[in-house]
């Protein structure tokens, strides 16, 4: 584990941030041309002016893995010419220059980005730093090569514990547990598995008997979105708590017919072990019984066989978040109950911003994979935005206008971009545009709109303009983020500036 006493990393001066971002961009046009190693450069560069920025390493990756066609093991010279590096790291390391461990690592996954042992050293590092999300991400990349492999599953277990995602924890540790028997800490996590059930939905039910929070829990599985409440706890253990001896479990017919759905499944799959629909079919069977940790695991046995197949490729990116979303929903359900909890809001706040990064990567290769997907580019520039991206959420947003369905969207996101760049010439008028092509039904989205105007335009000193507008969104809902006082404070200014 990291020691606590390590010193942070700096944060990056406007100028280094100024120099990665044109890098960043320079990376992404040259690596379109297939110009991988100049792409490569531009991107080491990248982590090493702004080390905390995920989205350059999660690009370096991904660029990285493209040039060696996925083939798993990098280069074939690999082990030999990373020899001098790997005592480097660990001397870095033992010094406690983890900046300089966290460079060397990526040297060395330049050669071979599959290197349990660099990312582990890595994962280290950036954990000493302050830098979890960082951790986190190169420890679930190593889990790539080796989804068993049980020094990886461990370390990303302790991770995941440290950082609230404990859902993923628990199903780590009892991975660990069936590799590697005599692990006396995974031995304790299992046992503790059914205890644990409270920890796994987020720990926040306030020590309230389970038999009341059901009710609740059950009608949240039904919710919609990425904040609906997670279903109820898979695992053999937990189940075995749940269910009283001698009753009749009412989940049964439909587990026994999942269950033979999924050995038809299977027989498929064994039948020809390259088509990647049966993999994604089984996976969405467990998927849809909340079976997530198995979802997972049918689609990383499909890679190799379908040769990385996009299509499980990207299912199985977008199981990963589920998790996250899952912890999300819960910590901010606790919130509610605890709104000056610090702790919470930080781990809120993180969980956003893993969620935000890991949905960037996801449509970022969808758009790559269907340029012409004018949703995929609009959900890509959403992110960007999220993400502090600006200039290329800008032109992605812009791409997306053009497609019907994503026109006042588009525009809505657009106008908030111009707006995070001060530029309130080009924001209005993209809150306008998007404001006369707003569907009848987006009450909600009209009021916001209005609002943005109104305020926008007292920031900009057209109080006339901004009067107007607050009349209409006062007229709609006059309690709309205290609209009215506004009004009266934007009156009361005009009427002292015509005196």
């Amino acid at each position: 584990m990291a020691n606590t006493d390590a010193p942070r990393l700096p944060p990056p001066s406007p100028e280094h941030r100024k120099v990665a971002a044109g890098q960043f961009e320079r990376a992404n046009q040259v690596i379109a041309t297939g110009n991988y190693d100049y792409g490569i450069g531009l991107l080491l560069s990248c982590c090493r002016l702004d080390p905390a920025n995920l989205i350059y390493r999660q690009a370096l990756r991904r660029t990285e893995k493209t040039k060696f066609k996925n083939n798993m093991r990098g280069s074939w010279h690999a082990r030999v010419s990373s020899l001098p590096l790997r005592t480097k790291i660990k001397a870095a390391l033992r010094a406690a220059d983890y900046a300089k461990a966290l460079d060397l690592g990526e040297q060395v996954l330049v050669r071979n980005p599959w290197d349990t042992g660099a990312q582990l050293d890595m994962a280290q590092a950036a954990d000493a730093l302050g830098l979890l999300d960082i951790a986190v991400w190169t420890l679930e990349q190593a889990r790539h090569k080796d989804p068993r492999d049980a020094t990886v599953n461990r370390y990303l277990a302790r991770m995941y514990e440290k950082r609230g995602n404990f859902a993923q924890a628990i199903a780590l540790w009892e991975l660990v547990r069936r590799v590697d028997p005599s692990d006396v800490e995974a031995q304790t996590k299992s046992k503790d598995l059914a205890a644990s059930e409270t920890i796994a939905r987020g720990g926040y039910d306030g020590g309230a008997p389970k038999e009341a929070a059901e009710p609740a829990e059950a009608e949240g599985q039904h919710a919609a979105g990425p904040h609906a409440r997670p279903p109820a706890p898979s695992s053999g253990e937990v189940k075995a708590v749940r269910t009283r001896p001698g009753t009749p479990s009412p989940e049964a017919p439909s587990a026994e017919r999942g269950a033979r759905e999924a050995a038809q499944v299977r027989v498929r799959i064994d039948a020809d072990p390259t088509n990647a629909n049966a993999y994604l079919q089984l996976a969405s069977l467990h998927r849809r019984n909340g079976h997530i940790d198995q979802a997972s695991e049918v689609l990383r046995q499909g890679l190799g066989p379908t040769g990385n197949a996009f299509e499980i490729a990207v299912e199985l990116a977008d199981l990963e978040i589920e998790a996250f979303r899952r912890d999300l929903a819960l910590t901010e359900e606790k919130q509610r109950t605890a709104p000056q909890d610090e702790g919470l809001r930080q781990i809120r706040l993180q969980l956003m911003r893993e969620i935000n990064s890991r949905e960037l990567e996801l449509y970022r290769r969808k758009a790559d994979r269907f340029p012409t997907e004018m949703v995929h580019r609009f959900e890509l520039g959403v992110r960007l935005l999220r993400a502090g991206q600006v200039d290329e959420a800008i032109r992605e947003l812009q791409a997306a206008r053009s497609d019907p369905r994503q026109h006042w969207r588009s525009l809505l996101y657009l106008a908030h971009c111009f707006k995070t760049r001060h530029n309130w010439r080009l924001a209005k008028r993209n809150f306008e545009e998007c404001l006369q092509n707003l569907p009848p039904n987006e009450g909600s989205t009209r009021k916001e709109v209005l609002f943005q105007l109104a305020q926008g335009s007292a920031e900009a000193g057209d109080l006339a303009a901004a009067i107007e507008l607050a009349h209409e969104l006062a007229n709609l809902d006059f309690g709309y983020k205290d609209i009215g006082r506004l009004l009266d404070e934007w009156q009361s200014r005009l009427e002292q500036a015509d005196v």
